[in-house]
């Protein structure tokens, strides 16, 4: 499907609590969520027809909307079916999903009290986020010019759209120069995270990650950080100051789209794609598969 615009796609969308043809999955220009970002969205992987956490990804849907201020018309429960159907519906068996709520059309303007609050569900083939042969060796990252905004001034916790606009302009910069992301720090100058997904760091075994007080914690950065104590490996959350990266031996991304992703460059910094790494994306990989077999196993 690579190279189809995703408004032109085969198949079906959830939409408001029904299966519609993938092209009639469509919302008025004066949409509210259009216009002043309010809207949420989740992005999940299904593994071997499984979705990988899929209530917790639900359960963050839920309360990003409540961030926002408004109530998700649908209960997790419906959701979670909803995005299980679909997703068989679709004949696909590893795949990524993206829930996505918003206030629609019926007020237009920076108070939109009265405005349905609708949701959507969408399931496509979507393959590894980075070039696979770049993601082996390690992706390079430039260094973002705009910052992850202080939590005073913006709802760093919830998923929300409108938060992801400088990222987008972060991303394009990077990649116009070569790089395949770039890397953001917070409105205090610490290391925060990429524009799509948290970033690790490795020194003399001890796995490092930014404080996540600014920006979202993620669910695979939480998969990874148990996986990594099931290890025996250190793992200490704690503020970066950006001149930390020349001591730091290795970095990977993780992320729902980006799994765990090996970093080789940010910057003026390098890195080498060392065993923890390697390791903690080999348990990532296994961690996601469904444990069919496991259950029927402990069952018998």
């Amino acid at each position: 499907m690579a190279g189809v615009p995703f408004d032109q796609r085969d198949g079906e969308i959830w939409y408001n609590g029904e299966f519609v043809p993938w092209s009639d999955a469509k919302v008025h220009v004066l949409t509210h969520g259009l216009h002043y970002g309010s809207s949420v969205f989740e992005g999940e992987r299904a593994y071997g027809g499984v979705i990988f956490r899929l209530e917790d990804h639900t359960d963050r849907l839920i309360r990003s909307g409540e961030i926002l201020g408004f109530k998700i018309p649908y209960t997790a429960e419906e959701l979670n079916a909803a995005q299980r159907e679909l997703l068989a519906r679709s004949g696909l068996v590893d795949a990524y999903l993206r829930p996505v709520a918003w206030r629609g059309s019926e007020m237009m303007g920076v108070s939109a009290q009265s405005n349905r609050i609708n949701v959507a569900i969408a399931c496509w083939e979507w393959p590894s986020y980075f070039d696979p042969a770049e993601r082996l060796k390690g992706i390079r990252l430039a260094m973002a010019k705009y910052r992850r905004p202080d939590p005073q001034t913006a709802p760093s916790t919830a998923k929300a759209a409108g938060l992801y606009m400088i990222c987008t302009l972060s991303k394009h910069e990077a990649e116009a120069q070569g790089y395949a992301d770039a890397l953001m720090l917070d409105w205090r100058g610490h290391v925060a995270e990429t524009t799509g997904a948290n970033v690790f760091f490795v020194k003399d075994g001890v796995l490092h990650t930014p404080v996540a007080d600014c920006f979202l914690a993620g669910i695979t950065r939480d998969t990874v950080i148990k996986l990594a104590k099931a290890r025996g490996i250190e793992v200490r959350e704690r503020t970066i100051l950006p001149e930390e990266m020349a001591d730091f031996e290795q970095c990977f991304l993780t992320g729902t789209a980006a799994e765990v992703t090996p970093v080789s460059e940010i910057g003026p910094y390098r890195f080498e794609v060392g065993e923890i790494t390697r390791t903690l994306m080999t348990d990532y990989l296994n961690e996601v598969q469904p444990k069919h077999d496991l259950k029927l196993a402990a069952a018998g």
